[in-house]
């Protein structure tokens, strides 16, 4: 068995490069991280988060409108090429503070406490949250099961493949959330393959998305894994977590929140 990383050791790696096009007008001058929601910002409210589950070391890579994101005991990196890159790459830009196990999220979401303590206490060297009960999420959120959809196949526990987009809902034992963790050891293998990786697929598509490598998305990076015959372990929910990704998005949250409707899906500290 391959332990997980120690609590008072982890660091959070947060992804917050993003111009956050589908959310416009909000992010026109706001990144999308620092968009308030429950009144503070999604970044404060993850910085919040990692800070109740002990983890104290918080990373954020920031690029556009990188100004904009000012929060107190963060440490901070930029990708400069934002708008040319994507989430890999935004990652890469703290590999430097990858030389212990992490934790990775996305700054686009929220999730109660019980998610974040439930992946740092699973073991494993690559363990990825998958919401394995989020069709009724998805049918409040887009009164539809079939929109933004994408692959992920779960086999005894393991993720098996993943990202493909736009595929049938029968191809999908869960929804990917974009929170995950890296042993000691599954940080110091993740910056082996993307270095491989790099060097053969640079300028060319590369995996599930069928984006270049300097566009590629996290799960493209996590299919490799799998393609190389490493395990991905699933941290498997049933809720508990919220995803900004369009303005229907955010107005639809805010009116949940004034509802109450808002607890069925996640319920604000």
């Amino acid at each position: 068995m391959v332990l997980g990383v120690n609590r008072g050791d982890v660091k959070a790696i947060v992804l917050a490069a993003g111009k956050g096009t589908r959310m416009r007008p909000y992010t026109d001058d706001t990144p999308k991280g620092m968009l308030e929601f429950d009144d503070e910002p999604l970044l404060e409210n993850l910085r919040r988060s990692f800070e109740d589950c002990d983890v104290d070391d918080v990373v954020v890579v920031k690029g556009y409108l990188s100004e904009e994101i000012d929060l107190d005991d963060v440490t901070y990196y930029t990708n400069e090429e934002y708008d040319s890159t994507n989430m890999v790459e935004t990652l890469f830009c703290a590999e430097e503070e990858m030389d212990d196990g992490f934790v990775l999220s996305y700054s686009d979401i929220v999730f109660e406490n019980q998610v974040l303590e439930g992946l740092m206490e699973s073991d494993g060297d690559f363990v990825v949250t998958v919401d394995t009960d989020w069709q009724d999420y998805w049918e409040a959120r887009y009164g539809r099961v079939d929109h933004d959809v994408e692959s992920l196949s779960l086999e005894d526990g393991e993720v098996t493949e993943l990202g493909v987009p736009d595929v049938s809902v029968d191809e999908i034992d869960g929804r990917y959330v974009g929170l995950m963790k890296f042993s000691d050891h599954g940080a110091e293998l993740l910056k082996e393959v993307y270095h491989d990786a790099r060097e053969e697929y640079d300028g060319r598509e590369w995996q599930q998305s069928g984006n270049t490598f300097r566009n590629a998305y996290m799960t493209d990076l996590l299919q490799e894994l799998i393609d190389r015959g490493y395990t991905v372990d699933a941290h498997e929910i049933q809720g508990g977590w919220l995803e900004f990704d369009t303005t229907e998005d955010y107005d639809k949250y805010q009116d949940w929140l004034e509802t109450g409707e808002i607890d069925e899906f996640y319920e604000p500290v």
